[in-house]
């Protein structure tokens, strides 16, 4: 379970905060065209931009559903990922 704040526009026309929780599960296998592999699980983050080229392949690794939360970024815009060993 991942905490989440909802933040949204009441009927009144008014900002409101609610607080609650996102659940994910299930663990998938990423593999590259280059055999490069990895396993996400539920609470980390996937950045997947490779929208062209011979693109990945990915399987359930274990007998969960793959609940899971898409963002959307918008085309050319910053994603603040910094790839491990980056200070």
């Amino acid at each position: 379970m991942i905490r989440a704040y909802s933040l949204h526009t009441g009927e009144d026309g008014h900002s409101h905060v609610t607080s609650g929780s996102i659940v994910v599960s299930g663990a998938l296998e990423f593999v590259t065209h280059g055999g490069e592999s990895f396993i996400i699980h539920p609470g980390e983050i996937l950045v997947a931009t490779d929208t062209t080229g011979s693109g990945h392949k990915w399987r359930l690794v274990d007998d969960q559903p793959w609940k899971r939360l898409y963002v959307a970024f918008k085309e050319g815009g910053r994603v603040n990922f910094r790839p491990d060993g980056t200070p």
